[in-house]
């Protein structure tokens, strides 16, 4: 059976759920962030692949894609594994990305994206109670991240740094 079969992918401002044998995985992780929660008894893992740090900005909160904000990503990714089965008091989370890709002189608050989501998920994740037990954030270089629930493994491979697991 080929491997690439069991692999769920999650875009930019997606999330989705997986159990084995499926494992998860997004890629082109710069500024945004990647968030993993997972419910180790249940063997059911969410990822959601996070662009800014808060839905304040949206336009329309009404037609707002949940998963591209940190505060709005967070609850909804709790409310769909809760759905598929996982008890919201054994959820814990690891995470990765969150770099500064470009560095500029005159370098404002509003432009540290990487910084300010990587800020906002933890908050989001101490407010709803989300134990962190992992994270590879910060720095200069993308990454692609991929979460096995069977085995609560999070590999990350960042560019030009090689892979490890957390």
């Amino acid at each position: 059976m080929d491997s690439e079969l069991n692999i769920v992918k999650v875009g930019i401002a997606e999330m989705k759920i997986v159990s084995p044998p499926r494992i998860i995985r997004t890629t082109g992780l710069g500024s945004c962030v990647g968030v993993i929660l997972y419910d180790s008894m249940a063997k059911i893992a969410g990822l959601a692949h996070i662009m800014l740090p808060s839905s304040h900005i949206a336009r329309d909160p009404e037609q707002m894609n949940k998963a591209k904000f940190a505060n709005t990503a967070i609850k909804e990714l709790i409310a769909q594994l809760c759905l598929a089965g996982c008890h919201p008091g054994r959820l814990k989370a690891k995470m990765a990305g969150g770099a500064e890709m470009f560095s500029f002189s005159s370098m404002n608050d509003a432009m540290r994206i990487g910084p300010r989501n990587i800020d906002a998920v933890i908050k989001e994740l101490k407010d709803n109670k989300i134990e962190l037990v992992a994270k590879d954030t910060g720095g200069k270089s993308g990454r692609t991240i991929e979460f096995n629930p069977l085995t609560g493994i999070l590999t990350v491979k960042t560019v030009n740094r090689g892979c490890k697991e957390i």
